[in-house]
C-alpha cells in the first residue's frame, strides 16, 4: 500500500477520532440532556448516540471528553422488549402500545423471549424455538402477509427479511386488530410478531458483545436505570443510569452512508453531492475495509463508487480528485481496455463475495455509497 495514504489515514484518525476500519466520527456535546433528549439531538445533528464495540473506540471516546471527572451518555440502552425492525422503532414498557394477556409477559424463568399474538388479539411471550405461523409486513405497500408455514421465531424473522421487510410490528390498537384479523386465516390461532427480549442494545440498532462495565455495574439501583453513561474518572468504565438524568453526551457520525436507491452513476453522484459530500473514493486499504462493511447491506449486486474512466485519456480516476494509488480490481477489470463504444465506464464494488471493484456502464442502476466528510 502507498505509504502516503497510510499517513493520510492516521492523520484523519487523529483529527476526527476515526477508528481503523470503522467509518465513525465522534462528537462530544457539552450540554446537559436526558438520554432521550441526547439521542434526539444526535439523530438530528449527526447520526446517533455513540456506539462502542472495542477498546480502540472506548479510548477515542474518553480522549475527546476534556473533563476527566465527567459522566456522559453513550448509546447503550436497556430495552427489555424490542421490535425486530432495524429502523429505530423502539418498544418501551409503559410508553409504547402493548396488548399483553393477563399475567404476561411472565418470562418463565427467562426462557420465553419471543412474542406471539393469539386468542382475541392478546400477546404472550413464548419459547423462540416454538414452531408457529407468522405475519410479515412489506414496508413499501404497508401490507401484512400471513405465512401459514410454521417456523421458529428466528426462522420467521429471517424469512420475512429475505422476502419482505421484517416480522410485523404493532404500534396501536388498529394495527393489532388488523394483524389479528389476518391471523384468523391460519390453521393455528397463534402467530409470531416481531417483538423479542434483547436486554441491552445500541441506540442505532447495531449489535455488539463488547461491554466495559465498572465492577459493580449494571446494578439497576432503584429499578429504573435503563441507560448507560461513561465515567471518565473511572477510566471510562460504564454505569447504568436513570435515563431522566441530565448529562452531556457523545454522538457518532457515519462517515460513509449506503443509499439503497437504484440510480445511475451520474444520478448517484448528483445525489451524494446534493445531500452529503461526494461518492466515496477508495484510496486506501482502510477505506476499502469501511466500504466492505457498508456495502454488505446493499440490495444490489454491485454498489457505485466515485470511480470513473476517461476514454479520451484512457485511465481511471476518483471524482474527489485522488489519483489511483491503491487498487482492488476484480480479475479482468480496470486493465485499461474498457469498452468505450456506447456509454462511459464507471466503477462499482461487489456487495458480496470478494467485494472487489468492477467496471460497469454508467447507465446501470445501483445502490451507492456517499461520504459525509471532506477528504
Amino acid at each position: 500500500m502507498d505509504q502516503k495514504w497510510i499517513s493520510v489515514f492516521f492523520l484523519l484518525s487523529a483529527i476526527y477520532g476515526l477508528s481503523a476500519y470503522v467509518p465513525h466520527r465522534y462528537h462530544f456535546v457539552n450540554e446537559n440532556k436526558t438520554w432521550i433528549e441526547a439521542q434526539s439531538y444526535c439523530r438530528q445533528t449527526y447520526t446517533d448516540l455513540a456506539t462502542i464495540n472495542n477498546m480502540d473506540k472506548m479510548k477515542k471516546v474518553t480522549e475527546i471528553v476534556k473533563d476527566k471527572s465527567a459522566k456522559v451518555w453513550i448509546g447503550l440502552e436497556k430495552v427489555t422488549w424490542q421490535w425486530s425492525l432495524q429502523d429505530g422503532t423502539v418498544y418501551r414498557e409503559g410508553q409504547s402500545y402493548s396488548n399483553w394477556n393477563t399475567g404476561e409477559p411472565n418470562s418463565n424463568a427467562g426462557e420465553e423471549m419471543c412474542v406471539h399474538i393469539y386468542g382475541v388479539g392478546s400477546w404472550n411471550d413464548e419459547y423462540c424455538s416454538c414452531l408457529l405461523p407468522f405475519v410479515c409486513f412489506e414496508e413499501k405497500g404497508s401490507a401484512y402477509i400471513l405465512i401459514k408455514e410454521a417456523k421458529s421465531w428466528h426462522e420467521a424473522r429471517n424469512y420475512c427479511r429475505e422476502r419482505y421487510t421484517d416480522l410485523v410490528i404493532v404500534r396501536n390498537q388498529t394495527e393489532n386488530q388488523q394483524i389479528f384479523d389476518s391471523a384468523k386465516n391460519s390453521v393455528n390461532n397463534s402467530v409470531w410478531i416481531g417483538l423479542f427480549n434483547n436486554f441491552w442494545r445500541w441506540a442505532d440498532q447495531s449489535n455488539s458483545s463488547f461491554r466495559y462495565w465498572a465492577s459493580t455495574q449494571p446494578d439497576n439501583n432503584g429499578g429504573n436505570q435503563n441507560c448507560t453513561a461513561v465515567l471518565t474518572a473511572e477510566q471510562g468504565r460504564w454505569h447504568d443510569v436513570n435515563g431522566n438524568s441530565q448529562l452531556p453526551f457523545i454522538c457518532h457520525e457515519n462517515q460513509l452512508i449506503l443509499i439503497k436507491q437504484n440510480l445511475t452513476w451520474r444520478e448517484a453522484l448528483r445525489y451524494c453531492r446534493d445531500h452529503h459530500v461526494d461518492l466515496v473514493s477508495v484510496h486506501s486499504e482502510e477505506i476499502q475495509l469501511w466500504v466492505k462493511e457498508v456495502a454488505q447491506k446493499a440490495s444490489t449486486e454491485h454498489v457505485w463508487l466515485g470511480l470513473r474512466h476517461t476514454c479520451t485519456q484512457g485511465f481511471w480516476y476518483w471524482v474527489s480528485g485522488f489519483s489511483i494509488c491503491y487498487e482492488n480490481w476484480a480479475p479482468g477489470n480496470g486493465t485499461g481496455g474498457d469498452d468505450c463504444s456506447s456509454v462511459e465506464r464507471t466503477g462499482a464494488v461487489q456487495s458480496r463475495g470478494g467485494q472487489q471493484w468492477v467496471s460497469l456502464p454508467e447507465d446501470q442502476k445501483l445502490n451507492f455509497i456517499c461520504t459525509t466528510y471532506e477528504d
